[in-house]
């Protein structure tokens, strides 16, 4: 496994002792992309403090002001959380990510977490493909952000040698285009007319995005939600003719 490969994505970091701390650990694993989600702690005198000589990493944070624009060029966007209270989702175990990283190829990885005190939201976890479920003790199951870090990308680490052949894993941003496209299809079908849409197309994304797609499959669903937009737009002006 090249960790060249592998981004870590922190969300609303609220503590400049933490953003330091997920830069030393980083710089442990040979990861050097490190992306925030804002809002998010500055690199101030207590994350240089705390990053142990893993000034490059803090140097070189990019920020940005979503989870969607923060994952747009990633094949692949793993979110960690304890899925408590929450919908039924593929999630792996850290046992998982070796023959995880395995499928994947050459196609750039990024695991996501979520801030100190919350976790991810509902939203920033419909952005995932995948699901990563740390196996802590029920009793006390919150790690520190930069522990939790350091778990992940451990068992990444386990997956060295060959990761096959390169797969043509669809970027983050084509999907998020494709289901923007379903959005769209769905709103024209009159689907969302029981309400609660935002939750609805969660559950949709979830049921055809809910796993890594290919360039292939992502132009094939993009299609799909096409020609029913076309075939809604052709069957409007007929009935207007007659």
């Amino acid at each position: 496994m090249d960790p060249r490969s592998l981004s870590v994505v922190a969300v609303r970091v609220r503590l400049s002792a933490n953003l330091g701390s997920i830069a030393r650990v980083c710089a442990n694993f040979g990861v050097s992309d490190v992306r925030l989600v804002e809002p998010a702690a500055p690199a101030d005198e207590e994350a240089r403090r705390l990053c142990s000589g893993a000034d490059a990493i803090l140097e070189g944070l990019r920020r940005f002001e979503s989870v969607p624009l923060a994952v747009a060029d990633l094949g692949v966007v793993v979110a960690t959380s304890s899925l408590r209270g929450r919908g039924l989702r593929r999630a792996l175990t850290p046992a998982d990510l070796p023959s995880l990283l395995q499928e994947t190829g050459q196609s750039r990885i990024g695991f996501v977490f979520g801030p100190e005190k919350s976790g991810l939201t509902e939203e920033e976890m419909s952005h995932a493909s995948l699901f990563l479920r740390l196996p802590t003790d029920p009793d006390f199951p919150t790690l520190n952000v930069s522990h939790a870090v350091a778990v992940t990308l451990a068992a990444a680490r386990a997956a060295s040698g060959d990761r096959g052949e390169p797969r043509s894993l669809a970027p983050s941003r084509e999907v998020e285009n494709m289901m923007e496209h379903w959005d769209r299809a769905l709103e024209a079908i009159g689907f969302y007319d029981t309400g609660h849409r935002d939750r609805t197309l969660r559950d949709w994304r979830r049921l055809i995005a809910g796993r890594p797609l290919s360039e292939k499959e992502v132009a094939v669903l993009r299609g799909v939600a096409n020609r029913i937009l076309v075939s809604l737009r052709r069957k409007a002006k007929s009935e207007g003719a007659g």
